[in-house]
Formats: structure tokens, C-alpha cells, sequence
């Protein structure tokens, strides 16, 4: 049986750099283009993320179950909490989900390949600071950057394009 481990890519940059929009317009082209993706996104904001506090998962965890799946209608829900979790332990969850792709929204300083968000020119700091930059989306044509401006869909495309190349070559007997 051939069986495709996750190709893993990071989308990465500032707050309110784009990162959600881009990964939203990759995922659709991904899929109409019959590949699976699981997104794990880091919540740089401080503190938890909000649950909704009135469902029975939050009260079972808040009891002290490590963990609680809800299950309906085809949609699975996680919650789960402990005092960290590491980036090794997402994306072995991810991956027990036999996606084709992980992507990762945040993460900046992980080591796969990497889109980065360029919104001002503060930010260009980050293409010295990260490793495995495969292409540079930027917000300002003035700051001529070899890469992509953010609202040309030819970046998308050239992304996707990669994304696709690489899932393919991944395939892998397991």
C-alpha cells in the first residue's frame, strides 16, 4: 500500500500580515486539486485560545480528563490540555489524520520551508532571522523583494504549484 507521509510547510510572519488568507487560498486550491491538508496554528497572542465554556468537553477536561473527543455528523473536535505542547506533538496528531500536507501558521523559527509575510519594512528583518525561506510574499512594491506581492495571485499559484510538487514526491511506502 502506498501510504504519503505529510509534506510539512510553515506560512509565517507578523500579526495581521495575511498569514490566515493566504493559507485559506492555498487549502482551496489544494483541494479542488484532491489534496488533504490539516492546519496547526500557533496562538502567539498569550493566554488560551476560547472555548466555549457551556459544552460538555470543556467540563469533562475541566474535571480532569486529559482529553476529550466530540464526535458528530462527521466533524471531530479535540480539546485537550496540558502545560505545553510541543511543535513534535501536533504534528503527530496532524499527521494521524493522513493528511497530504501540514501546514504550519506561526512557528517562525522551525527549520521547514517557509513562506514569509512581508507587510512593512521592520519586517524584513525576519528573511535574515529564518532559515529555509522557499518565497517572500510582500504588502509594499517599493520594496522590491524577490518573491511575490501579496494580493498577485501568481504567488498563490506559484505556491500551490510547489506545495503539489512536493506532496507528490513525498509518497512513500509505509
Amino acid at each position: 500500500m502506498v501510504k504519503k507521509k505529510p509534506f510539512i510547510f510553515q506560512i509565517v510572519g507578523y500579526q495581521n500580515s495575511g498569514k490566515t488568507t493566504l493559507i485559506e487560498q492555498v487549502i482551496r486550491r489544494l483541494k479542488a486539486n484532491g489534496k488533504k491538508t490539516v492546519v496547526i496554528k500557533h496562538h502567539g497572542h498569550g493566554g488560551k485560545p476560547s472555548l466555549d465554556e457551556d459544552k460538555d468537553s470543556f467540563r469533562h477536561v475541566k474535571a480532569g480528563a486529559a482529553a476529550a473527543l466530540v464526535e458528530g455528523d462527521g466533524r471531530l473536535i479535540l480539546h485537550a490540555e496540558k502545560q505545553e505542547w510541543s511543535l513534535d506533538e501536533k504534528i503527530a496528531m496532524a499527521t494521524c489524520l493522513n493528511p497530504d500536507l501540514i501546514l504550519l501558521e506561526g512557528h517562525k523559527y522551525e527549520e521547514f520551508p517557509k513562506a514569509v509575510l512581508i507587510r512593512k519594512v521592520d519586517d524584513l528583518q525576519l528573511l535574515h532571522e529564518l532559515s529555509n525561506i522557499m518565497v517572500p510574499f510582500y504588502w509594499d512594491k517599493q520594496l522590491q523583494l524577490n518573491g511575490f506581492y501579496i494580493k498577485d495571485q501568481a504567488g498563490v499559484e506559484w505556491l500551490v504549484s510547489y506545495l503539489l510538487k512536493k506532496i507528490e514526491d513525498g509518497k512513500t511506502e509505509l
